[in-house]
């Protein structure tokens, strides 16, 4: 396991030096000065020209590259254009309320998908499974910017009991920052207000990037357990009597849990990236909308740093989904042998 866990770091590292030479090429060809979009059309030529000495774009390819990666390890994006501050101030800032809402949303998703994909084997090919399966064609189809502005719709004007924007209400005392995670925070100061606030506001975004992926799973997981339903050593067990339960519990769940982990891994680096719209669509301050901001804006430097941390975070991710499914498929970690 020692290795293989080697093994998956090592090759993580080759990824992250892809991820940046790719970033940096995209930044260097897309048209424009950034020195000049830095300081405005106004500025004089002599201050562009200084800007340029600067962030080392008078240079050859290879030694800005080099500049501006072991600036990366540093953690020093530069300045963001948008906000006129270093870009990593703005990460700090930002990327804490989208890890909220990404780690509450896999909950909702990775628990009820479990639940719908167990009653749906368990009761397949009845009226069950069918509603389980109607429902899941729609969740799966319905892009989750569309059921964002659906539960906006729905419980903002025509039954307005839950907030939609924002992390927190404006009569509601924020705890001090400890994580950022403002759930976090209140449990560990004390202030239940601030966190059943928080809660409340983190339902509906949460809930409108759980859709896909909790729908999706479900089918993965209801697939995979009626597969391995028709296995040999299925048939064994229970001609030797061994009840359903502890068929499903002790010699089920184990290997069609592997493919589900593999995709549950997958959906949930991808929040980050789904959050987008659907932060924007709450007025939810993330590091995606942040992201989407820098877009607009063409701000470079801040561009730069939101796909290298998220990068980071799918291959962080794809790591533990890999130790998760070696330690439920010994095959995988010894290679086959």
């Amino acid at each position: 396991m020692l290795l293989y866990i080697s093994k998956r770091l090592f090759q993580g590292v080759f990824v992250v030096v892809g991820i940046s030479i790719l970033i940096f090429i995209i930044s260097r060809v897309v048209p424009g000065d950034p020195a000049r979009m830095a300081l405005g059309p106004r500025a004089p030529q002599y201050a562009v020209d200084e800007l340029r000495r600067e962030m080392h774009l008078d240079k050859p390819l290879p030694v800005q590259y080099c500049y501006w990666f072991s600036g990366v390890i540093r953690g020093d994006f530069g300045k963001s254009i948008n906000t006129k501050r270093p870009v990593m101030a703005d990460v700090k800032e930002f990327l804490p309320a989208t890890i909220e809402l990404a780690l509450f949303s896999g909950f909702l998703f990775i628990f009820f998908s479990i639940i719908l994909g167990l009653l749906a084997a368990r009761y397949r090919d009845t009226w069950v499974d069918g509603i389980i399966r109607a429902l899941s064609y729609t969740g799966i189809a319905v892009p989750a910017f569309v059921v964002a502005v659906i539960l906006m719709l729905l419980f903002g004007y025509v039954w307005p009991i839950i907030p939609v924007l924002g992390r927190l209400s404006s009569d509601i005392t924020a705890p001090p920052v400890i994580t950022g995670l403002i759930t976090v925070d209140s449990l560990a100061t004390g202030n239940f207000t601030a966190f059943f606030d928080a809660l409340k506001h983190l339902l509906l975004p949460s809930l409108a990037l759980a859709v896909g992926p909790l729908f999706q799973e479900a089918r993965i997981l209801r697939s995979s357990l009626t597969d391995n339903m028709g296995k040999e050593y299925i048939s064994v067990a229970t001609g030797y009597g061994i009840s359903g339960s502890v068929i499903m519990r002790k010699y089920l769940l184990k290997p069609s849990f592997i493919p589900v982990v593999s995709v549950m891994g997958l959906d949930f680096a991808s929040l980050m990236g789904n959050a987008f719209l659907v932060e924007r669509i709450f007025n939810w301050p993330g590091i995606s909308r942040y992201g989407i901001n820098a877009m607009l804006n063409k701000d470079l430097n801040a561009i730069s740093a939101v796909i290298v941390i998220f990068g980071a975070i799918f291959i962080v991710v794809n790591i533990i989904v890999d130790l998760i499914v070696a330690s439920l498929d010994p095959r995988i970690r010894l290679g086959g042998k």
